[in-house]
């Protein structure tokens, strides 16, 4: 589906985004995992989170869909054999994850998804896994999918992560759920801590000490409800989108602010942006508030590596606000980007590039020269729904063409609805 966006004066109004995407996935295989029925308050129900509540459904969790929640019929962390191939759709969260949690359970399983899910790297997943004792198989040595995994018979360790990756953390602490003595993970640098927030929550075995996140064999528990906050990275396009259009003011309520997701708005607010936000309440141990966001003349800066794990998902609408920006951006660290739904590093500079903005990229990095987007650039997904957002913010101005749109409906299936809404046109 292409879909013309014609040049937007200004921006205005009031929005609450979907459900956060990290804690549906996480809440919907622990509420599948405890004794009795969670209630999932407010989840993202897209692409993604649609394929864990299949896969969970799969494995026996009764899961409903009632107006905008999940009733979830837990199992008591005993899951059913698949009778098919669990597929993961699009979802690098669902299969890494459900490859920990699968790992220490008593069945055979096999993950797989859709050709862009299959490209992706699994060995930093399989890799630890194997180190506790399950039997993973895959293409290339279980480095990409499909995944064969037989479970059970697990035995803690105590692993340094490489890379900086929740999707791993989270593997290997779920793993750890079931597993014989304790699981300690080392994390190279801060990464996004739902799986510990959930963890607690529903009364889990979780121990956070500086970079080590440790946990042990878990006993059955209770279902409890969850209410999911805001996702910060869908808040993330409204929030450029603003800053980058005369006359615009966007209030965006009831978006997580959880300090491992916030790393986007330390950078813009270094750019020059007129932002402010508010923790005004929490969700189950998630904090929740408020952003406001109003048109801004941005510069461009060096943004510290040590931010990048803390954005990775927003490193697109950076760009596509380094775009607009005076001067030149400059971001680093980006390696991880090369293995997402694209190859966003390339797909930024590709779209830039369509866009008429000078853009020179390496290995890990990027340097954006700000201050000339042209009218009438195609924007080209590649796949992937946070390049379809974020290059239609950046050409919104101007007036922009977007291939493939539909790939939105992946992470915010409502999103160039609520574009139009508080769009004002030429």
């Amino acid at each position: 589906m292409e879909r013309l966006i014609t040049p937007t004066r200004s921006l205005r109004g009031t929005l609450r985004v979907p459900g956060d995407k990290s804690v549906t996935h996480r809440g919907l295989m622990l509420g599948a995992l405890a004794e009795g029925e969670t209630w999932l308050y407010h989840p993202l129900k897209a692409g993604d989170t649609l394929s864990t509540a299949a896969a969970m459904r799969a494995l026996g969790a009764e899961i409903s869909e009632e107006g905008a929640h999940f009733r979830i019929k837990g199992t008591g962390l005993a899951l059913r054999e698949p009778a098919d191939v669990l597929d993961c759709g699009n979802a690098g969260t669902l299969i890494r994850l459900l490859s920990g949690l699968l790992s220490g359970q008593e069945l055979f399983a096999v993950l797989s998804g859709d050709a862009s899910l299959r490209r992706r790297p699994m060995g930093r997943v399989t890799t630890p896994l194997r180190q506790m004792g399950a039997h993973i198989e895959g293409r290339e040595g279980g480095k990409l999918a499909p995944l064969a995994i037989r479970g059970g018979g697990l035995k803690g360790i105590h692993y340094e992560m490489p890379v900086a990756s929740a999707q791993v953390k989270s593997a290997v602490l779920l793993a750890g759920l079931f597993a014989e003595g304790e699981t300690v993970v080392v994390e190279p640098a801060p990464t996004r801590d739902h799986s510990e927030r959930i963890f607690r929550h529903f009364g889990l075995p979780i121990a956070v000490e500086g970079n080590q996140i440790r946990t042990e064999r878990a006993r059955p528990y209770k279902a409890r409800d969850l209410t999911v906050p805001g996702d910060i990275s869908s808040a993330a396009f409204f929030i450029v989108a603003a800053l980058i259009t005369p006359d615009s003011e966007v209030r965006l309520e009831g978006v997580g602010l959880n300090p491992t997701r916030t790393g986007l708005l330390s950078v813009l607010k270094e750019m020059g942006a007129d932002l402010a936000w508010e923790v005004t309440e929490g969700h189950d141990g998630e904090p929740v508030g408020w952003i406001r966001a109003r048109s801004s003349k941005l510069k461009g800066v060096s943004v510290d590596p040590a931010l990048i794990p803390l954005m990775v998902d927003e490193v697109p609408i950076l760009a596509a606000a380094a775009a607009w920006a005076e001067g030149e951006t400059f971001i680093p660290n980006l390696e991880e980007l090369r293995v997402k739904e694209s190859d966003r590093l390339a797909a930024i500079a590709k779209n830039l590039h369509n866009l008429g903005v000078r853009a020179e990229v390496g290995p890990d990095w990027i340097r954006i020269r700000g201050g000339s987007v042209q009218a009438g650039g195609v924007v080209e997904p590649f796949h992937d729904h946070r390049i379809a957002m974020a290059f239609a913010v950046c050409g919104l101005q101007k007036g922009v063409t977007v291939q493939d749109a539909e790939w939105a409906s992946i992470s915010f299936p409502s999103f160039w609805e609520d574009l139009e809404r508080l769009s004002s046109k030429d």
